[in-house]
């Protein structure tokens, strides 16, 4: 069952639909509260929220994603939902995400980076262990787009307005 209501959409700040604009924004609010951007790779985003006053962001697509961490040999699930509450350099409460560690799948509930200039992330369970990481194994490179050419502007725009479902409090 989807924590997600109509009331909680109702409060969003922004709500967007769409892969496209769903992958550009979840990347975009990581790195504006200190986090990685390459952190929630989740694949075919339908929807992604954000209710600024409370923190809350969800994330859903069509199907689970599991993704490998090259760098660190990392493989990590990503449900069709995911849920967390966000502050600077910190992702608590989260829900829908399991990291492989042996042969079993842990939940992980708490991300946060201590200090930026470490060059660390920490992952906690519920159950309070925690893993630490360098931060430079969750950050994607992304496509730099010419914006000196205007009517690339002008295209850019028309081509995410239809995807786009933006609601500002």
């Amino acid at each position: 069952m989807s924590q997600i209501t109509e009331e909680i959409r109702a409060s969003a700040s922004e709500l967007y639909r769409g892969n496209e604009i769903c992958q550009e924004k979840s990347k975009f609010l990581l790195k504006e509260v200190g986090l990685p951007n390459g952190l929630l790779p989740m694949d075919d985003m339908e929807e992604c929220g954000y209710v600024k006053d409370t923190g809350f962001v969800w994330l859903i697509s069509k199907k689970k994603t599991e993704h490998k961490f090259k760098m660190i040999s990392k493989l990590v699930q990503y449900s069709n939902e995911v849920t967390a509450y966000v502050e600077q350099n910190k992702i608590k409460k989260l829900t829908g995400v399991k990291a492989k560690e042996l042969l079993m799948w842990v939940t992980i509930s708490e991300i946060y980076v201590d200090e930026p200039s470490t060059g660390e992330i920490h992952f906690k369970t519920p159950a309070g262990l925690s893993r630490t990481f360098p931060v430079d194994a969750f950050v994607v490179d992304e496509p730099v787009k010419n914006n000196s050419d205007p009517v690339n502007k002008v295209e850019d725009a028309a081509a995410a307005a239809p995807a786009v479902e933006v609601k500002e409090v």
